[in-house]
């Protein structure tokens, strides 16, 4: 468990030094803002008749009276209910049957779709699609000391949350993506200096080619793949179902750690830590007293874990792997021979859970997979994921 103090600031420059390094935006687009045109404004009107806080992304169902008179159903998208939730926002907004105004953008493919970048209840209440209705995750760094289990060592359980990343313009409609506790410190739609706009915002139609799913999700993989990988990814569609993000399922333990601003929940004992995964109710357990992998392993998406602790360092082997997407959006493999190595430690000055890790894959890969995350102490608990994905087009 953790003790903590008020948080200090990290200088902005700092911070977006450390964001390059721990948030690699530019590379995973969220699949959603593909859907929509954000060059178009439109305002809609209407009633509400339902929303749903799901994830990854939320809706808000409007019957909206059109010129002629008649009734017109409409959908207007929103950030997932988990960050939502997050940021202060509720179900109890959005009344059944009150009136309502969205400015935002269209959908690309589907009529009566938007994008929200304002949202204006009846009681006057106008919020930005980035908008905290509370202060309690604007920062999360906190200053703590380490408290440890009997045999010493550290007590890393609790709820641990991605720091939210938001776009600089709060209506989420142009410029790029920065942490929640430095968003203040820009101008509206800014784009800071060494980054560049996110992908499919206001002013990047370049980005996309005439369909830009197939775009979003179908860039070539970052990593030399083997022969035999580029042939296991030949055929892959990351627009379609062939995504396993895109049926609910998890993807693998490196990536859905951090994906989508999650709070993850760390469970420990002296002999075991269980990771609970905030996207898609993902779980893993890594064995502490054990110093070798079993002779038989039954292949699972989680793989197999093994760790040890070693000067306050929770270094962590897994294998035993089902096949499977490293990144969907890059079109990257991985085999049954991956095996990932771990590290995590605490940084008690910035409050911070770090992890990097390092993937191997003699079969697919020609080289390494390396990255890394940063996780803080979450004031908001960990839930379940509550996967309905509303977002795509209807024939895939």
């Amino acid at each position: 468990m953790l003790a903590g103090t008020l948080p200090e600031v990290l200088p902005v420059r700092r911070f977006l030094n450390i964001l390059l390094l721990l948030f690699p935006f530019t590379a995973s687009a969220h699949h959603g803002l593909a859907n929509f045109n954000l060059n178009v404004d439109i305002t809609v009107r209407g009633t509400i008749t339902d929303i749903a806080m799901v994830n990854p992304h939320s809706w808000v169902y409007i019957d909206v009276i059109n010129d002629e008179g008649a009734i017109e159903n409409w959908k207007c998208e929103l950030r997932g209910g988990t960050v939502l939730r997050r940021s202060g926002w509720s179900e109890d907004l959005f009344v059944t049957g009150s009136s309502v105004t969205i400015s935002g953008s269209p959908d690309r493919f589907e009529e009566n779709t938007c994008y929200t970048g304002t949202i204006t209840f009846a009681n006057g209440l106008s919020l930005d699609r980035y908008e905290q209705i509370t202060d309690a995750d604007k920062y999360l760094r906190q200053n703590f000391e380490i408290m440890r289990l009997p045999n010493g060592n550290p007590d890393i359980s609790g709820d641990w949350a991605a720091e939210q990343v938001v776009m600089t313009d709060p209506r989420g409609l142009e410029g790029t993506l920065v942490p929640l506790s430095v968003a203040d410190q820009f101008d509206p739609g800014e784009v800071p200096e060494g980054g560049r706009a996110f992908q499919g915002s206001r002013g990047t139609p370049e980005s996309f080619t005439d369909d830009p799913l197939s775009t979003t999700w179908g860039r070539p993989s970052p990593y030399r793949l083997t022969e035999a990988g580029r042939a296991a990814i030949a055929g892959f569609d990351g627009s379609s179902t062939d995504n396993p993000r895109l049926r609910c399922e998890t993807t693998n333990i490196m990536w859905d750690w951090g994906f989508d601003n999650p709070v993850n929940r760390i469970e420990q004992t002296e002999s075991e830590i269980r990771l609970i995964y905030g996207t898609m109710i993902f779980e893993r357990t890594i064995h502490l007293d054990e110093a070798d992998f079993p002779d038989s392993m039954e292949p699972s998406r989680s793989g197999y874990s093994i760790g040890r602790w070693e000067n306050d360092e929770l270094i962590v082997y897994t294998q035993g792997f089902l096949p499977g997407i490293l990144m969907a959006d890059a079109n990257t493999p991985h085999s049954d021979e991956m095996r990932v190595v771990e590290r995590f430690r605490i940084d008690t000055g910035n409050g911070a859970l770090i992890r990097t890790y390092v993937a191997e894959d003699p079969k697919y890969f020609a080289g390494q997979h390396r990255g890394s995350d940063t996780m803080f102490v979450s004031s908001y608990p960990w839930e379940p994921y509550n996967c309905d994905d509303r977002s795509y087009r209807s024939d895939l």
